[in-house]
């Protein structure tokens, strides 16, 4: 893995509250079991814990839904995220999280948002480009611009896609897609269908899913987590401009993808570690990779699986026979799956260029 980190990465497939770090999540849990909130026993040995079954990361999701309640968590959460995607030489990240609402807490679907803007600007250990927006500091700064390839990275283009969660009525989700056209000048980039696939229906999310196209806001669907061949195809022939998993697709849907090249989020140890795939010999990476399909490797949740975009690199290269150089030129194409602006293709496409001459490929 050593060589995977100072190569320039790029994620598009990262929920916010599932990267929380596990020091984080341990300290916020011991203080929710001293208010009484949880038993705090049940949890600690899950969130000391890196190989985690899968029972236990849907404990741990679910003590994270209670913890991700006020302004402040989401505050703090959302810097240290940015942070951690950074010092993994992230150069850009489209980072997805659920508007919430918590009325108990004051909480709106849009002051949750302002929370999430007052994570991204309180980061202060890297250079963070937000929609136009550069935020920098004094120790931004000090970093060289060497500094991509000595395991640092010294800045990082950082977006958002806002979630609509399946449990959703249909008029929560189109408030979702109005926040993200309001939002767009707010470092807002995408809309992203996602939750228990097997909650909720596809013609509920349709009319928000519509009007986010029509007002120009780019979408990705999590299809294919679980086999449903109606919606799967019904979400194929919406023409999102991504998916994600694409995990139980059967022979008709893996041609209508590879007819549409719509580009595909994989997530290795994602799909492995919730039994979504049986092992990576049969994970359709291979087939989509050999089939020069543009997909890109994500994380899904670095925190709870207890992965980072590095390792889904090492175990790709691993997995699959690929060298540094492939991995490199896979890590480059996402370039071209990004939500951002043409400006920000262009400042990315120098950044590997110069990240290939550092790294002798």
């Amino acid at each position: 893995m050593e060589w995977c980190v100072p190569m320039p990465k790029i994620e598009l497939h990262a929920h916010l509250n599932g990267s929380i770090r596990d020091s984080t999540l341990l300290e916020l849990a011991r203080e929710l079991g001293e208010k009484g909130a949880i038993v705090f026993s049940d949890v600690e040995h899950v969130i000391l814990k890196s190989d985690r079954a899968l029972n236990e990361v849907f404990k741990l999701f679910d003590l994270i839904h209670i913890i991700t309640t006020d302004h402040k968590t989401v505050a703090r959460i959302t810097k240290e995220v940015i942070e951690d995607f950074a010092a993994d030489n992230v150069v850009y990240l489209e980072l997805r999280t659920t508007p919430k609402r918590n009325d108990s807490k004051a909480m709106s679907k849009r002051s949750y948002l302002e929370a999430v803007l007052e994570g991204i600007r309180s980061v202060n250990s890297v250079e963070v480009d937000l929609s136009g927006e550069l935020k920098t500091d004094a120790f931004a700064h000090s970093h060289s611009a060497d500094g991509l390839c000595n395991g640092i990275g010294s800045k990082i283009y950082v977006r958002l896609l806002l979630s609509i969660d399946r449990r959703e009525t249909a008029e929560a989700a189109m408030e979702t897609v109005e926040l993200a056209v309001e939002l767009q000048d707010f470092g807002v980039v995408g809309i992203d269908l996602c939750g228990n696939p097997n909650v909720g229906q596809w013609l509920t999310f349709l009319p928000a899913l519509e009007y986010a196209k029509k007002q120009g806001i780019p979408i990705t669907l999590h299809c294919g987590e679980v086999p449903n061949p109606v919606e799967i195809y019904a979400m194929l022939d919406f023409l999102p401009k991504r998916i994600g998993h694409a995990c139980c697709l059967e022979d008709e849907d893996w041609k209508l993808l590879k007819r549409l090249e719509i580009p595909v989020e994989i997530c290795l140890t994602s799909n492995i570690k919730t039994e979504t795939i049986a092992s990576t010999d049969v994970h359709h990476f291979a087939d989509l990779y050999k089939s020069n399909h543009p997909l890109i490797l994500c994380t899904d949740d670095c925190g709870v699986f207890s992965t980072s975009l590095s390792a889904e690199y090492a175990l790709a290269s691993s997995a699959f026979g690929l060298g540094k150089r492939e991995m490199f030129h896979l890590a480059q194409k996402a370039i071209d799956f990004i939500f951002a602006s043409g400006r920000v293709k262009k400042d990315l496409k120098a950044i590997f260029a110069s990240a290939h001459t550092k790294l002798n490929l």
